[in-house]
């Protein structure tokens, strides 16, 4: 089966809803785990690798939550499958850049992924909508409990699971949520929110994780420590921290609207100007833009629009999948050009915002955001 015959569209992905999915757009919970007798990936010739997948994919393939999922070796995807995953979060980059001995499995609902011979073995996570890191918790160790009798892994009673990298050790597990905080960005408070929680012992990183741009001001949020604290406490202190961000993040939008009203719709009805009127626009202008239109539907500036218009024009603008829908090998010149074409036809039925003003002469009626 085909990559892209398998893939969910971007709009049922976009579709789907989970709490506090304003602010959190998704949850995922991953674990690192290696097995036994085994060189780590990082250290392996390719036939160990190889070895190692051969051992490890059945197994995954074999796990009741994998009916029917799609298992391809890594070697047998074309550059744009692997970077319509990493695009779609399903995969790390450097995961896309493997080649023969690693792979993935991916389930039909694509709430859970496998990439196997990764940095470790196998990297399993599982993926929910909006704020739900208890539930993803609880089905990606259901899902690795069933694994464990399936492979022998790599475990010291005193260190717990060995890791290719020290900071994975212990329970291996890695907690994060993505974000979207505009209000916190537009507020100039994000600096202090990121020292704030780096000194808790959490991570604040870009839209594609390490080293990557909080592009459309998306951040991803994790835990850094996996040894000596157990899993349900690490997913305890994160639902925690992350309450605690949504509020400065719902205080911020608040504060803006009281104080910089104007600043906000100027902001939100430039973004929609652009992106409703451009004939060429760069993935990460569009990023930026479809951030603060997106921000405009959640403050009801875009009566009718539904947020996941924005939600899924940020997976189909994105380059892989803007080339997925074209058979010629399109330059970055003419994706800007197609990307343009593709967000004019989608927002043509989409009105210029509308904003309540207080204080306005009429009693604080509706007027256009210019």
């Amino acid at each position: 089966m085909k990559l892209d015959d398998f893939l969910i569209t971007p709009a049922e992905t976009a579709r789907r809803k989970g709490p506090h999915d304003r602010i959190v757009m998704s949850s995922r919970v991953r674990l690192a785990r290696n097995i036994e007798d085994a060189a780590f990936p990082g250290w392996a010739k390719k036939p160990e690798r190889v070895r190692a997948l051969e051992v490890i994919q059945p197994a995954v393939e074999d796990l009741p939550e994998m009916k029917g999922a799609f298992s391809e070796t890594m070697d047998n995807l074309t550059q744009l499958d692997r970077q319509i995953l990493v695009e779609r979060h399903l995969i790390s980059r450097e995961h896309a850049a493997r080649s023969a001995g690693s792979g993935l499995v991916l389930n039909r609902e694509e709430t859970f992924c496998v990439m196997i011979n990764e940095e470790d073995h196998l990297r399993m996570q599982a993926l929910r909508p909006g704020l739900q890191l208890r539930q993803a918790w609880g089905a990606i160790d259901k899902l690795d409990t069933e694994l464990e009798t399936r492979l022998e892994y790599a475990f010291n009673p005193d260190l717990g699971y060995l890791t290719a990298c020290p900071t994975n050790l212990g329970t291996g597990i890695r907690v994060s949520a993505m974000l979207h905080l505009p209000g916190l960005v537009l507020h100039e408070q994000i600096n202090a929110i990121i020292q704030s929680v780096n000194k808790l012992g959490l991570a604040v990183r870009g839209l594609y994780g390490e080293g990557t741009e909080a592009l459309g001001n998306v951040f991803q949020v994790s835990n850094q420590m996996t040894l000596g604290e157990s899993e349900t406490a690490i997913v305890e202190r994160m639902e925690k921290v992350l309450a605690q961000i949504i509020e400065h993040e719902e205080n911020s939008r608040a504060t803006l609207l009281e104080r910089k009203p104007k600043m906000v719709f100027n902001h939100i009805g430039r973004a929609y100007g652009v992106l409703a009127n451009a004939h060429s626009i760069s993935s990460k202008e569009t990023m930026n833009l479809l951030s603060l239109l997106r921000l405009g539907v959640d403050l009801e500036m875009f009566p009718g629009v539904d947020r996941s218009l924005a939600d899924e024009l940020f997976i189909s603008t994105q380059p892989a999948h803007l080339q997925k829908a074209h058979a010629d090998k399109l330059s970055a010149e003419e994706r800007d050009l197609l990307r343009a074409d593709m967000l004019r036809e989608r927002l043509q039925g989409v009105s210029r915002p509308v904003a309540r003003i207080k204080g306005t002469p009429g009693g604080g009626l509706d007027k256009a955001a210019n």
